[in-house]
Order: C-alpha cells, then sequence, then structure tokens
C-alpha cells in the first residue's frame, strides 16, 4: 500500500482496517514516514479508553484477554489488542502469535488484533506500542486492550500507556509472593487471582489484601479491588470488567487530569530520551563513536561522562 501519510492517515481514521494495519507496520519498523503519521494521527485520538493486562508469563493474561474482548463486544463496543510478544532472538519477530490464539474473533469487523515484538526493550512493552495504540485511537477504537509481555517489575511501563491496568497474579506458582515484593503492587488498579480452582487461591488473595492493607491510600484515592476469575471457563470475567470501569468512573471523577499530566510527562521523558539517542547515532561519526568507547574500556572516562561528551558533540559540535 504505497501511500503517503497524509493518505495513510485518512484512512486509518475512516477505520480502514488495511490502512490501520499498514500503519502499525510503520511504526513498528521505525520507517521514516512513521513519524509524521503518528504526529498528524496524535491530533485526531484521546477517545478510546486503554486497559492494560500483566502478569507473569504462563498467569494466563491471553485467555483473560481473549474473554475480555467477548465482554466488550458484548456492550457493543469495538476492540483493539495489542499484544506485546518477546522477540525472536533470529527475526525479531513476535513468537507467541496472539491472533491464532483469538482466532474465534477473527470473523468480526469489531475486533482488531496485533501482536508486537519487544525487540529487546525492557519495561514489557516494545517502543512502538504507544504509537500502535494511537493509530488505534485515531481509527476510532472504543477500548485497547494492552497485553504486556510478562516480565515482573520491570511491567510498571504499562502505567505510562493504559488508563487502568490489571494485575494477574497466579496461586501455587512461587511467584506470588515475590510479586508482592518486586515493586508491580504500585501499578495495578485491578488485581485478580487467576486460576482460582487451585488450592492456594485463598491465601493468594489474602496475602494481597494484607499488602494493600498496608498502604496509606490518600482522600479520594482509588481502593484496588481483589477479584478472583477462572479465565478458561469465563468465571469472573465480566466482574473485572465492572471493576474496571468503576475505576474509570472514579478517576474521571477525582484525578483524571493529574493522572493523564503523569502519564504524558513519563511519555515526554521517554521521547526526549528515546530522540536525544537518534541524533547522538545520526550525528557522531563511527570512528568517534568507537575511539570514546575505547576511552571507557580504558578507564580513562566513565559512561556518564562519555554519554555527556556524546550529547554535547551531537547538539552542538562540541565536547572534544
Amino acid at each position: 500500500m504505497g501511500l503517503s501519510p497524509d493518505e495513510l492517515s485518512a484512512r486509518v481514521r475512516k477505520g480502514d482496517p488495511r490502512a490501520v494495519a499498514r500503519a502499525i507496520s510503520l511504526v513498528e519498523d521505525g520507517a521514516p514516514a512513521a513519524r509524521e503519521l503518528v504526529g498528524q494521527l496524535h491530533r485526531h485520538g484521546g477517545r478510546a479508553f486503554v486497559v492494560g493486562v500483566t502478569g507473569a508469563p504462563g498467569s494466563g493474561k491471553s485467555t483473560l484477554v481473549d474473554q475480555l474482548v467477548a465482554t466488550v463486544r458484548g456492550a457493543q463496543l469495538t476492540v483493539a489488542v495489542v499484544a506485546v510478544d518477546p522477540s525472536s532472538p533470529f527475526t525479531g519477530g513476535a513468537v507467541l502469535g496472539d491472533r491464532v490464539r483469538m482466532g474465534r474473533h477473527s470473523d468480526d469487523p469489531g475486533v482488531f488484533v496485533r501482536s508486537m515484538a519487544t525487540r529487546g526493550h525492557l519495561g514489557g512493552l516494545s517502543q512502538a506500542t504507544a504509537d500502535a495504540v494511537a493509530v488505534l485511537d485515531a481509527a476510532g477504537r472504543d477500548v485497547i486492550l494492552v497485553e504486556t509481555v510478562g516480565v515482573g517489575q520491570d511491567e510498571v511501563e504499562i502505567m505510562r500507556l493504559a488508563a487502568v491496568t490489571i494485575l494477574l497474579l497466579v496461586p501455587g506458582t512461587g511467584d506470588d509472593v515475590q510479586a508482592l515484593k518486586a515493586g508491580v503492587m504500585e501499578i495495578a488498579d485491578v488485581f485478580v487471582i487467576n486460576k482460582a480452582d487451585r488450592p492456594d487461591a485463598d491465601r493468594l488473595m489474602e496475602a494481597v489484601e494484607s499488602s494493600l492493607a498496608l498502604r496509606q491510600a490518600g482522600a479520594g484515592e482509588w481502593q484496588p479491588p481483589v477479584l478472583k476469575t477462572e479465565a478458561v471457563r469465563g468465571v469472573g470475567v465480566e466482574a473485572v470488567w465492572a471493576a474496571v470501569g468503576r475505576c474509570r468512573e472514579h478517576r474521571g471523577v477525582h484525578d483524571r487530569a493529574g493522572r493523564e499530566r503523569e502519564r504524558w510527562a513519563s511519555r515526554l521523558r521517554d521521547s526526549v530520551a528515546r530522540r536525544a539517542g537518534v541524533l547522538v547515532a545520526e550525528r557522531i561519526p563511527a570512528d568517534d563513536w568507537a575511539r570514546i568507547l575505547s576511552e571507557v574500556m580504558a578507564r580513562d572516562i566513565d559512561a556518564d561522562a562519555a554519554a555527556d561528551r556524546l550529547l554535547a558533540r551531537a547538539f552542538s559540535g562540541r565536547g572534544q
């Protein structure tokens, strides 16, 4: 589809699924036209409800997301899924194939599913995920579900993208208590004990509730509920979606502006850091880069000092 950014943007905003898929491919590949395209689409977004689903590998995230898709469609809303998968070490592509797992929705035009590779990016999200969400937002999707790769405490990045975040925990895996210590407690707006038919489900639920009870909640602050599901059978999924809706309403009343500002501030900082890296790569000759690297390896300067020199050269031509 050899379209200009203007033409592609227009088709995306009409909800053309082929154009949406093409636009996401552009941002995922880092194509030159991607920046202009995302810039145009950003002005037409802000309506979609973005929900993050995170948790350790094997916790049942994809199964829950599949059930949530059915629940959202039952409410006559359109939905998109961005499933961030681990990268193949050989191709850099996504390897889990959520589009195959959610095949029952393949004939529904109200559902769009896309797998994206992390490509080595920490934090449980790929760098292009936010841009993919912007594309889907501009395309008019009512709800966007973002499923993260599941890498423990680095998953806090989902807070910067989603309006509401669901954290899945699974009893009896040995990861439940560790999760409570790893800092991921702060990212969740809704806690879900999945595979609740297992014997240790009640114990895990009590542990999560006890941990939450130790937190000092501010006035008007959302109190995360702890719910049980058996996602494979769809048990408890509607209650999860109802809790997500209550959290959204609560934030809209109490702290929407503050939360939105915090999320966009984080994303702006990420963008500045990313653009600085690109400029350094573009403006520093390979020989100079190799020379500074050699100085770091020889312990003549440390990495932070070397970074200062590279940035100074990239932005002002100085820093020798």
